[in-house]
């Protein structure tokens, strides 16, 4: 059954990440901010929304602030509870946040809500067709779900080179990325 595939995998992703971020720690999230998001060729400023990295991912804030300077409009995600895709509101570098479910770090009530174009996602694994595996809560594939009946969104997962693997277990929900971006560069993934 694909469920307890993905429990498995999840099980043996957080190994990897646990390692891969003891390998690399905070100079990964600078090697991304390097990187930038230029690969996307977007025509002009949008609307990105990062995340509050947690526990061992690649932390987005500097290439969050990277956007911020070329004119990108940034927002952040909020959980609105179990089983709900999230709300994304405005943000800014040096914003103050509310501490969330889990300690992710949030924008206060007061931001408006937006609707980004483009949507960084954290992950546990990933595979050149786009599949992504997060923590099991579904939040991401609810929300670009609902983002995707709205407007054309673009989802880049955020990850190490070493979460990628050569299938993730998937279900028909799973919504899938469009690129990942690792430490070693942008990968356009294949649907």
């Amino acid at each position: 059954m694909k469920a307890d595939e993905k429990r498995a995998e999840r099980t043996r992703a957080l190994t990897r990440r646990a390692a891969a971020y003891a390998r690399h720690g905070a100079s990964a999230g600078e090697v991304l901010a390097r990187h930038g998001l230029g690969f996307l060729a977007l025509p002009e400023p949008v609307v990105v929304s990062g995340f509050s990295a947690i526990r061992d991912e690649i932390d987005p804030a500097l290439l969050l602030a990277r956007l911020a300077g070329e004119g990108h409009r940034l927002a952040l995600p909020v959980m609105q509870g179990k089983g709900r895709p999230l709300q994304f509101r405005a943000w800014a570098p040096g914003d103050a946040m509310a501490s969330a479910h889990w300690g992710i770090a949030e924008p206060l009530p007061d931001k408006p809500e937006v609707y980004p174009d483009v949507v960084l996602v954290p992950l546990l694994a990933f595979d050149v067709q786009g599949y992504r595996l997060g923590y099991g809560g579904g939040f991401y594939d609810r929300s670009l779900q609902n983002l995707r009946a709205k407007k054309p969104v673009i989802a880049v997962g955020i990850g190490y080179d070493e979460l990628r693997i050569d299938a993730v277990p998937h279900l028909d929900y799973d919504e899938r990325l469009d690129w990942v971006l690792t430490p070693s560069g942008p990968l356009r993934c294949s649907s």
